[in-house]
């Protein structure tokens, strides 16, 4: 597919994906063991907390906590006085063993990430992506004491291997589409994994077919470099698969199932807009 179209992941993602669904489905493997094999039963979950009033963010997390979750992101990146105080209300909130990153999304200035950081020195939490480029993050990185996670700049292995060099981060946020598909995530993980950068697996959104390819390949990656992942069918409300991966008590896994372990639903997703015979 590179070899015929330039960039273009997000596209490249779902034919990426479909071609190890068929290659499991003619082995009799779940794509997991393709992969590297499954690690433990399940894997651990994180839950995103979207951005709002500083109460109802604590609610939420408290909430979610009671559900078997213990990774809160918190979507920040706004105001410098909110931020603050919703990260201060959600550390208040949380419970020992229990992790929380703020997640600006790019949404910060350098000096707005720092006023935020500096404020809220005395807490624990990972500060995930702060700014708009990777210059930027590796700026404040340098300049706090918070564990630090990249995901936005993290698009392939190149800025990942620079990242690594520049001791920029602590862990990454590994999204499957942004990176073109399974193969080339699978490629950036084990990459990781030989570097002993921890991961978040996950994916830019999806339902229960994106769930269910994110369930592989973090079931499949050594349990000590999987700092999270997460069930985006537990955000939506319409259902696209049978089969797909449930949380159960913030914890979800793979299918055992060849292939993605999955039947799509038709009737759900519309005809197909093109056929293509062997």
């Amino acid at each position: 597919m590179d070899r015929e179209l330039l960039g273009h992941p997000y596209v490249k993602s779902p034919l990426d994906m479909a071609c190890w669904d068929i290659l499991g489905k003619v082995s009799g493997l779940p794509i997991c063991i393709l992969m590297g094999g499954r690690f433990g039963k399940d894997v651990p979950l994180y839950r995103a907390i979207s951005q709002g009033p500083p109460a109802e963010m604590a609610r939420k997390v408290a909430l979610y906590g009671k559900e078997g979750y213990q990774k809160f992101q918190l979507k920040v990146g706004g105001e410098v006085k909110d931020d603050i105080e919703r990260i201060r209300a959600v550390a208040k909130a949380t419970h020992r063993g229990e992790v929380v990153i703020a997640d600006a999304n790019t949404g910060w200035l350098t000096h707005e990430a720092l006023e935020v950081l500096n404020a809220t020195s005395d807490l624990q939490f990972y500060v995930e992506q702060p700014c708009k480029t990777y210059e930027e993050c590796l700026s404040v990185r340098q300049r706090t004491n918070h564990p630090f996670i990249l995901d936005e700049v993290i698009d392939g292995v190149l800025p990942l291997v620079r990242s690594f060099g520049d001791c920029a981060a602590d862990v990454v946020n590994l999204k499957i589409s942004k990176v073109g598909g399974l193969t080339r995530a699978k490629q950036i993980r084990d990459l990781c994994v030989a570097l002993g950068i921890a991961l978040t697996i996950e994916d830019t959104w999806g339902s229960d077919i994106g769930t269910a390819a994110i369930a592989h390949l973090a079931h499949s990656t050594p349990p000590r470099f999987l700092f999270s992942t997460t069930d985006f069918n537990s955000y939506v409300t319409v259902k696209t698969a049978d089969g797909a991966p449930k949380r159960r008590n913030g914890r979800f896994a793979a299918s055992t199932e060849p292939g993605l372990g999955i039947i799509p639903i038709g009737e759900v997703l519309g005809e197909p807009v093109a056929e293509y015979l062997a």
